[in-house]
């Protein structure tokens, strides 16, 4: 996979676990499990780390997306996917993190029913 889809998902992964107010520790395990399985070099996820404490949370969402629409649309897939199954690791799903992956979805040109039924179809991650 590439940088670009690494930070993306990053920065967008960020988002959806802030969405709600609060970053559970359910959460933040799922965070360092998508660092795991998606081979998230450290430096990647370092440079992601001292950007976003920077950056404002329209900041976040825009580079975001605009590093998620440099990738091909398999990796826009996936990386949806993986959010999607975020939403529902803490055992609820919050108004705000719903608006967020219906608005980034469309935003990044799929569409969200392709989302679910690919993550239905790849072996979960959490």
């Amino acid at each position: 996979m590439s940088q670009s889809y690494h930070l993306g998902l990053l920065y967008l992964v960020k988002l959806l676990i802030d969405a709600d107010g609060v970053a559970d520790e359910k959460e933040l395990e799922a965070l360092r499990l998508i660092k795991a399985k998606e081979n998230i070099p450290n430096e990647t996820f370092d440079t992601f780390d001292a950007g976003i404490r920077s950056m404002r949370e329209r900041e976040i969402y825009s580079r975001g997306i605009e590093l998620i629409n440099q990738c091909a649309d398999e990796e826009k897939l996936k990386a949806f996917a993986i959010l999607y199954k975020l939403s529902e690791v803490d055992g609820r799903v919050h108004v705000k993190e719903i608006k967020l992956l219906l608005y980034s979805i469309s935003t990044a040109g799929l569409e969200f029913d392709d989302v679910v039924n690919y993550a239905k179809s790849v072996s979960p991650i959490f």
